[in-house]
C-alpha cells in the first residue's frame, strides 16, 4: 500500500465521511417530514400564509415529481423513486470508500438521497395515514375512518412558494403579449430543495466526480494526486 493511500485513509474526515453522509440524510428526512406533517395538519388545501411579499407558505399536494411535475402513472413514479433511491444508496456506500472521491461530492449525493427518500415517504404512506377533508377543515393524522388513499398512492406535500417578482409582457411580444409573468411560480418542499441543491452543486463543483471510478482506477489515480 502506498504512503498516499495510508494518509488518505487515516484522514479523520475521510474515515468518518460515511457517518457524515448518514447524518445529512437522517437530518434532512426528519426536518422534511416534520415540516410536511405540520403543514398537512395546520393548513387546509390551497391555504396561503404570507411571511414576506416574496416568501409564502402555500399548501398544495401533487402526484408527480419535483416541483409538481407529473410524468406517467402514480405507481410508476413511486416505483421509480424506490429504484432510484436504492441505486443512489448503493453508489454512496461504494463511493465513500474511494479516496479519490471528494467528500463534498458525497455530501451532494447524500442530499439527493435524502430528498428522494423524503418524497418516497409521502408517496408510500401519506394516503394511508392522512385524510383529505374539504377546506377549511384540516387533515388528521391517523384518522379513525382511514386515509384518503392506499399504500403507494399518497400525494407529495409542498409548501414553499417564492413569488420573487412579476411583470407584464409588452403587447408586442408574440404569444405572451399582455400576460403577466411571475418568477418563481413552482411550489416545492425541503426534499425537492435538497435534490436540486445536491444536483446543481455536483454539476458545478464536482463534474469530474460524476464518472464513477472503479477500485483499480482509483488506486492508480491517487498516486498521481498532489500531496
Amino acid at each position: 500500500m502506498s504512503t498516499t493511500t495510508s494518509q488518505s485513509n487515516s484522514h479523520p474526515l475521510r474515515r468518518h465521511r460515511g457517518l457524515l453522509a448518514t447524518l445529512i440524510i437522517v437530518a434532512v428526512i426528519l426536518l422534511d417530514q416534520i415540516i410536511k406533517i405540520w403543514v398537512k395538519t395546520s393548513f387546509y388545501m390551497n391555504e396561503d400564509y404570507e411571511i414576506t411579499s416574496w416568501f409564502h407558505l402555500h399548501f398544495i399536494e401533487n402526484n408527480g415529481m419535483a416541483f409538481g411535475m407529473e410524468i406517467g402513472p402514480k405507481i410508476f413514479l413511486t416505483c421509480f423513486r424506490l429504484v432510484l433511491a436504492g441505486a443512489l444508496i448503493w453508489a454512496l456506500c461504494k463511493l465513500r470508500k474511494m479516496p479519490t472521491v471528494k467528500t463534498g461530492f458525497l455530501v451532494c449525493l447524500a442530499l439527493i438521497v435524502a430528498g428522494a427518500i423524503g418524497n418516497i415517504i409521502d408517496c408510500v404512506f401519506y394516503g394511508v395515514i392522512f385524510n383529505n377533508p374539504f377546506p377549511p377543515a384540516l387533515a388528521t393524522l391517523f384518522p379513525p375512518d382511514g386515509g384518503y388513499g392506499t399504500l403507494f398512492h399518497g400525494r407529495v406535500v409542498d409548501m414553499f412558494y417564492f413569488p420573487l417578482f412579476s411583470f407584464m409582457w409588452p403587447s408586442w411580444v408574440p404569444g405572451v403579449g399582455g400576460q403577466q409573468f411571475l418568477f418563481f411560480q413552482p411550489v416545492f418542499n425541503l426534499a425537492d430543495a435538497a435534490i436540486s441543491c445536491g444536483m446543481i452543486a455536483a454539476l458545478i463543483f464536482y463534474p469530474k466526480q460524476l464518472t464513477i471510478p472503479t477500485p483499480s482506477s482509483s488506486s492508480e489515480n491517487e498516486e498521481n494526486q498532489p500531496k
